[in-house]
């Protein structure tokens, strides 16, 4: 599973961020990795250098294997917290779709 972060230009990156919301995801969605091709992730200050509620938001989009792309988004006063609340989000998402998917194969057997 491939995993790519995009920040904008109020957001201080780095290798740091990276490894960090790389080991967030992988733990999160270890179970799905059969099943993911990439995951895209978008991070962006929505108020700039502005403080403002909920101006930290995480986008997450998954792409997985003969399906059509996921994509969920959260956003909260702090970084850490929109990315831990996007993982979870997806976490449900492909459960849901990846369930849905289970559940026709075994009704077409």
């Amino acid at each position: 599973m491939q995993i790519q972060v995009n920040s904008d230009n109020h957001i201080q990156g780095g290798a740091r961020l990276e490894e960090w919301v790389r080991n967030t995801l992988e733990t999160a969605l270890e179970r799905f990795e059969d099943d993911l091709t990439r995951i895209e992730v978008h991070l962006r200050d929505e108020n700039g250098e502005k403080a403002g509620p909920h101006d930290k938001r995480c986008l997450l989009e998954a792409r997985l294997k003969g399906m059509q792309p996921l994509s969920v988004s959260h956003r909260t006063p702090s970084l850490e917290s929109a990315i831990d609340g996007a993982a979870t989000k997806l976490e449900h998402a492909l459960e849901h779709a990846l369930g849905k998917q289970r559940d026709r194969r075994a009704s077409a057997a």
